[in-house]
């Protein structure tokens, strides 16, 4: 584990073996493996129902529930595991982030070993050498971090790589956009410690065959002897079928790497390197625990050209042309990922400047270490295709940013295809098979018949420059028919790949989708040569079985039981026929998104919620680094408990809401960080209320609904209310009463509210008839109440644009507290009344401005979930943020300022960057003359009341830890921070006290 990570252990997630659901019959197996590995295993042991839901699926169309999960601390306790499950008779699978697209990440009755917590250091980079020693849980993009203080990086790129780790990326032999100049893990891979299904561990390296190094190996009698022995067996055995059957590709899978395990270094010496056999094999053959990677040198600078084709076909003859040129990644995308990326609220910025009537798109890239003048290489490019009339338009990415514009929009089209509305989507099984580039336009082409004739489409994109080609027919897979008519359609694709010497899968692997296949490319010597290799490293076929290699039926020679039998692509699906869901009646609009439970399935299990140096989600996996926080965990609990698979009632129970409902914030991060925009606040929202409803709500839940009635009471009462938790013996008090935790300070009251120094100023200093726009400013809570200069501070600047401000009287709360407590009859109610007081006033041309982010954000997009018609979209639409006011109107061009001296670090509050509407303040800022950082930011972990609650303090301080070591890395001199939350979270730092608002920081700026 890195040094720096301080995990927050949630309770309840290592749950005792009696937690087990009683009416399974491996139960009592289970239980007691469990209670054997708690003795053995210094890491985290989760065996309940929870953590079997939660490691059941990955981001396949695969589910199968394990027995349970070991996170390991250690190497030990993966060799302790292996062989207390070995001594269970029950299988094991070694799992990094579970963004596997084939199925192979998941297994029924299977022990998971999860790295990705705890064994996920760099331990070792030597720069000269150009190489790195690291665990199986390193996260690619934070090895690539470490890698840049040395111009170096770690070659293969899978889109995922912000949340892959290095050894799911071993195990699956991943590669990236970037293939076309680099080729895939198994090139970089050097050296492994494994664990090897008996438990021992082996080191694999590069052994000169016939050295005395290697006879000492074989001359032993032990597993290790046993495996070198087999393996140059059947490499020699079977030289002529591996150089005929392996197709010559840059990419290619599946199978096992016979063709590559023995080979001459660049010694000149013939070598065996088991390291070479272990990529790819899925976890199959044994358990990394360590692996040491060459690395390449890191180009300096890069260019995009994205080309526009009017047709598909075309743009895929051009791909041989642009291999031509001097390109580091030739990469195509169709319509319709250009279609759902616009309809996206996360990433329709970047499919905007994609030209009308481009049915497809090939993206090239060079980079400064290939071509030394851009603008040459791209103008040689432009008359190859667009002057030619091959491509219509073309779009040049010079910058940094434009380029990241370009690729995000790349990188979420897997994502993005699974959000399609309806039962119907574009699922993996074939999505990945690869021919020679030079091929693929005739290989589409046949595709196409394929899907005519199942009466289907698909969406196509793909690593064209290395013909790996993500072609996802568009399938019902609730249906029988569905299900048919992919292994068929499966079936005749296999057929047309080897037709055109290709591979089945050239970078997501075999898995569940494509082992059934691999007899088909690789022939019956082969194929029973992978049966022997798998027999030679796991003699009882325990690891991962009937994934890459399966045995025929159980007289099949291996082991006695029906083990690793058959490999049905139709086994196993997350959806069949048999698959229901239960729809509740909802108090919330779940319309445009199907319904509540298409709004859960939309969950595709990509993993995106596990990535965390960017966006904003997962805050409380960002924390604790347990699945269950993830917003794939809690969208698969909710599938779970809608569809039955958990008992009945689940979700009501005290635990459901506990563990998997309330450590969501409701940051909104997942509305629009996660590519098909699962909405865990939303749901999470209708949930409670559900609850609610079945339970009734507590007296805390009441008290933090209703925060504005508590607040107005307090400040009638100050200053003798702010004396009150100083009395001793009260902050127990409130923590036994209404759960508030002691050790969080608790906000000051103002005597005069904001709306009382409103009145007390005389109103408005800005006639109306004579103002260049008209402004209610929403009195929120913690403004009116408790800190009423950045109130002050937003009239201060807006009569100084000129701009007519008023202060109303009338309002109720915002609805946010109840909104996000669940009490969604009170958010109800509270909307439709401020709905019914606003219209009018938005009907003769008024905004209406707020200072809380989270208040602006509920009329801007809850109120449209609680309440229908024309008068809530109105109120909407006039709704802003006040700097989101100040920067669309430019009423700040107006202001007269000075020259600030200071710079700025700015927080942006999470529900605006989940809308996208927090850079509005960054600009005004800027435009203020301040030097503004804006963080890469994600949730404060105060979100409201969570913060206060006793049992979330700790998580709360967690993760506010990681904000506080963004902002102290920050060259920022003073910290802003819109939300009212987050200036209390980072105020509460020791010797710290609240940072401002930005208004305040603009009112600041005004030249008296």
């Amino acid at each position: 584990m890195a040094v720096e990570d301080e995990f927050y252990d949630p309770p309840g997630l290592e749950t005792s073996a009696a937690a087990l659901s009683t009416d399974r019959p491996d139960d009592e197996r289970y239980a007691a493996l469990a209670a054997d590995l708690r003795d053995r295993v210094a890491g985290d042991v989760q065996f309940d129902e929870y953590a079997q839901v939660l490691y059941a699926t990955d981001g396949s169309i695969y589910q199968a529930r394990p027995a349970g999960v070991v996170l390991p601390t250690r190497i030990e306790d993966v060799q302790a595991t292996v062989e207390i499950a070995r001594s269970y008779d029950v299988p094991i699978l070694p799992r990094g982030t579970g963004s596997s697209l084939a199925g192979q990440t998941v297994g029924n009755g299977c022990v998971v070993i999860d790295f990705t917590k705890y064994l996920d250091d760099i331990v070792e980079v030597d720069a000269d050498a150009k190489r790195a020693t690291v665990q199986p849980g390193v996260v690619q993009d934070h090895l690539d971090d470490r890698l840049a203080r040395d111009g170096l990086q770690f070659a293969p790129d899978p889109a995922s790589s912000n949340r892959a780790t290095i050894g799911g990326g071993i195990g699956n032999n991943s590669t990236g956009a970037h293939s076309v100049r680099y080729g895939i893990t198994d090139a970089y891979t050097e050296e492994l410690r494994v664990v090897l299904a008996d438990g021992s561990l082996i080191h694999t390296r590069e052994v000169v065959l016939d050295s005395d190094e290697y006879d000492a190996i074989v001359a032993k009698d032990d597993a290790e002897a046993r495996i070198y022995q087999t393996v140059r067996d059947l490499v020699e055995t079977h030289k002529d079928e591996i150089e005929a059957r392996y197709p010559n590709l840059k990419r290619s899978v599946s199978g096992y790497n016979l063709q590559k395990v023995i080979y001459e270094n660049d010694a000149g010496e013939t070598v065996i390197n088991l390291s070479k056999l272990f990529v790819g094999s899925e976890g199959t053959l044994g358990v990394i625990v360590e692996a040491t990677v060459s690395l390449v040198t890191k180009p300096e600078e890069t260019a995009l050209a994205l080309y526009c084709f009017d047709d598909l076909v075309d743009a895929m003859e051009a791909v041989p042309e642009a291999l031509e040129f001097p390109v580091s990644a030739v990469e195509l995308m169709d319509d319709e990922v250009f279609r759902l990326a616009r309809e996206s609220e996360g990433y329709a910025e970047y499919a905007e400047p994609i030209p009308d009537g481009t049915t497809a798109a090939l993206m090239l890239e060079w980079d400064d270490e290939l071509v030394a003048d851009f603008s040459a290489a791209i103008d040689d490019t432009n008359a190859h295709f667009v002057e030619s009339g091959a491509a219509f338009d073309v779009l040049e990415a010079y910058s940094e940013s434009d380029q990241d514009r370009l690729w995000k929009l790349r990188k979420a089209a897997i994502p993005l295809l699974m959000s399609l509305d309806g039962d119907p989507k574009p699922y993996p099984f074939i999505e990945d098979a690869t021919v020679p580039p030079e091929e693929l336009a005739e290989y589409v082409g046949k595709f196409e018949d394929v899907l005519d004739a199942h009466g289907t489409s698909a969406a196509y994109f793909a690593h064209a420059g290395v013909g790996t080609l993500h072609i996802r027919p568009i399938l019902n897979l609730k249906a029988n028919e569905g299900i048919e008519k992919m292994h068929s359609i499966a079936d005749d694709v296999t057929d047309l790949v080897v037709e055109h010497h290709g591979a089945f899968s050239g970078e997501h692997g075999d898995g569940m989708a494509r082992t059934e296949f691999n007899p088909k490319m690789y022939g019956e010597d082969l194929w029973g040569a992978f049966k022997q290799l798998k027999t030679a490293f796991d003699p009882e076929w325990l690891l991962n079985p009937g994934n890459v290699v399966y045995r025929s039926d159980s007289s099949d020679p291996g082991p006695e039981a029906d083990r690793g039998v058959g490999a049905d692509m139709r086994d196993n699906l997350r959806y069949g026929p048999e698959y229901q869901s239960i729809e509740p009646q909802s108090e919330l609009d779940f319309e445009d998104e199907g319904g509540f439970s298409e709004l859960v399935e939309l969950c595709n299990g990509c993993g995106t919620c596990r990535q965390t140096d960017s966006d904003v989600m997962c805050p409380t996996y960002r924390a604790s680094k347990e699945e269950l926080q993830t917003t794939r965990g809690r969208a698969n609990m909710l599938r779970a408990a809608i569809s039955g698979e958990l008992g009945e009632d689940e979700i009501h129970s005290e635990r459901f809401q506990r563990e998997v409902l309330d450590l969501c914030v409701g940051c909104k991060g997942c509305k629009s960080d996660c590519p098909t925009g699962v909405d865990l606040a939303k749901l999470k929202a209708e949930a409670k209320h559900q609850y609610h409803e079945e339970k009734g709500a507590s007296l805390r839940s009441r008290l933090f609904g209703n925060i504005d009635a508590l607040s107005a009471l307090g400040s009638r009462l100050a200053p003798l209310s702010n004396l009150a938790s100083s009395v001793p013996g009260s902050r127990r008090l409130l923590e036994r009463v209404f759960g508030i935790a002691p050790e969080r300070e608790l906000p000051t009251f103002r005597s005069e509210s904001f709306e009382a120094w409103f009145d007390r100023r005389g109103g408005a200093a800005v006639p109306a008839d004579e103002a260049d726009g008209k402004v209610l400013l929403f009195p929120d809570t913690y403004t009116n109440y408790t800190y009423p200069e950045a109130g002050k501070a937003a009239v201060d600047v807006l009569e100084a644009a000129n701009v007519h401000v008023r202060v109303p009287d009338d309002l109720e709360p915002s609805g946010r507290a109840a909104f996000s407590t669940g009490l969604l009859d009170e958010a109800t109610s509270r909307a439709r009344h401020n709905v019914e007081a606003l219209r009018p006033f938005v009907d003769d041309g008024w905004h209406v401005a707020f200072i809380e982010p989270s208040d602006a954000v509920m009329f801007q997009d809850e109120y449209l979930d609680l309440l229908d018609g024309p008068d809530v979209e109105a109120v909407a639409a006039a709704a802003y943020g006040v700097m989101e006011y100040l920067d669309l109107t430019r009423a700040d061009d107006r202001l007269d300022v000075d020259a600030p001296a200071e710079s700025l670090t700015y927080h942006g509050h999470c529900n605006q960057k989940a809308t996208n509407k927090d850079h509005h303040a960054v600009g005004v800022l800027r435009r203020s003359g301040y030097d503004v950082d804006p963080l890469d930011s994600g949730c404060c972990g105060m979100a409201g009341s969570f913060g206060y609650e006793a049992e979330h303090y700790d998580i709360s301080q967690a993760i506010g830890r990681i904000l506080f070591r963004q902002v102290e890395q920050s060259d920022g001199e003073v910290v802003t921070a819109p939300g009212a939350s987050c200036r209390s979270q980072l105020g509460d730092r020791p010797g710290e006290s609240q940072p401002p608002h930005p208004i305040e920081k603009v009112a600041e700026a005004l030249d008296d």
